[in-house]
């Protein structure tokens, strides 16, 4: 079984993925998305993300990555540096018998795992919105676009959005 890292995010057009630690957004089609692609999957998160969600997310394991040595969370597991949390991540694939690794955010952990990462789930959100936090940009010749879907705006979305999925280009032609 090859073990995948997978980006999973929401981007505004001009690159934001947050604000004062929050979405900028209310995307109810991206969070049920989210939650699917997500389930029963390990996930990288940093901190502050961890505390902007509040709680361990039900039906996943969340690996929270932080500098804070005095950091800790009822129902997480901790790590103190990025092989950490790869070493944690790993051991749970393996444990719920899954093959990809959930890099869930927020801004310093996407860019700590993007050279790891292999695929990209991206909600690109048709916003040009202020924020905080920005999603690291990508160069064309690294990524290929494999799916697109752009379904109707459901009535709990504040916004149009695509879903898109990227892939990391490797090997000979890249």
């Amino acid at each position: 079984m090859t073990l995948k890292l997978v980006a999973v995010v929401a981007r505004g057009r001009n690159g934001v993925i947050g604000v004062a630690n929050g979405l900028p957004w209310r995307l109810s089609s991206d969070l049920k998305r989210y939650k699917a692609r997500t389930w029963g999957k390990p996930m990288i998160m940093g901190r502050r993300t961890f505390e902007s969600i509040g709680r361990p997310l039900p039906g996943r394991e969340s690996v929270v990555l932080t500098r804070d040595p005095h950091f800790r969370a009822e129902g997480v597991h901790v790590a103190a540096s990025l092989a950490e949390a790869l070493a944690t991540a790993r051991r749970l694939t393996a444990l719920l018998g899954v093959d990809e690794i959930i890099i869930a955010g927020g801004e310093e952990i996407y860019r700590a795992f993007l050279d790891l990462t292999d695929v990209i789930e991206l909600t690109e959100v048709a916003l040009d919105i202020a924020g905080d936090a920005h999603f690291p940009a990508l160069d064309p010749k690294d990524w290929r676009e494999i799916a697109r879907e752009a379904p109707p705006r459901g009535p709990k979305d504040e916004a149009d959005f695509a879903f898109v999925t990227l892939e990391r280009r490797r090997g000979q032609g890249a």
